[in-house]
């Protein structure tokens, strides 16, 4: 039997992902960054959720909270050392800077809900900063690599450890190997109701896919709860 692929919401142009399957907008969901131009929220919206950005170093977290956010982002980015180089493996080969506290950007989803994102340190010995980012997070969007799937295992596994409701989004980057979604799903052990599609971090309504597919899988499950 074939397997789906992930789906793909990314730009015409941009670098070729796996092909597409159903996850799309709703109707009502805001063009990014058309809720405000200023930094200011209209007086529609009612509710607020934080939301983690989490992945491996040079997965493209900054890149994406940047693309999305409608407020200028907020970015803790500093230069590698070479010391910290020793230790701080895998992303980019030409990446110069990490992040080193957290990101944050803002995105109204539409009339009503706002986003406030919080982009995570990508190396595991930013993980005590990892954790009290996460306090209050209703969720996460884990971005990964299909280039070095190992290294997600980190950020996936913190999460579990959280209890934190996820969706995973494949980052494709050019040259990425593409994979169906049964062989990332059993590669990177998601439980069958796990969110995962496919992005271009670069791409705003690729990336605000991404969010409503989260968005999605948290309102769900706050139904099944209750």
């Amino acid at each position: 039997m074939a397997s789906k692929a992930v789906s793909d919401d990314r730009a015409p142009d941009a670098a070729p992902a796996a092909p597409p399957a159903s996850v799309g907008a709703p109707a009502s969901a805001a063009e990014p960054g058309a809720a405000q131009a200023g930094k200011y929220l209209t007086s529609s919206v009612a509710g607020a959720a934080k939301i983690l950005v989490v992945g491996p170093l040079g997965v493209g977290k900054t890149t994406l909270i940047g693309t999305v956010s409608e407020i200028r982002p907020l970015s803790t980015e500093a230069m590698m050392t070479r010391a910290g180089a020793r230790v701080d493996t895998g992303g980019e080969r030409a990446k110069t800077t990490t992040t080193v506290a957290l990101d944050f950007g803002r995105i109204t989803i539409d009339d009503e809900l706002v986003l406030y994102l919080f982009g995570t340190p990508g190396q595991q010995r930013f993980l005590p900063a990892w954790r009290d980012l996460a306090k209050g997070a209703l969720g996460a969007l884990a971005l990964i690599d299909t280039r070095d799937l190992a290294a997600s295992f980190g950020a996936l596994g913190n999460l579990e450890d959280l209890d934190l409701p996820f969706a995973v989004a494949v980052n494709v980057f050019p040259g990425s190997p593409q994979h169906t979604e049964d062989d990332l799903r059993t590669a990177l052990d998601l439980l069958p109701n796990t969110p995962l599609v496919a992005c271009d971090a670069r791409d705003a309504h690729s990336s605000v896919r991404a969010l409503i597919a989260l968005v999605r899988h948290l309102i769900d499950a706050a139904t099944e709860s209750s």
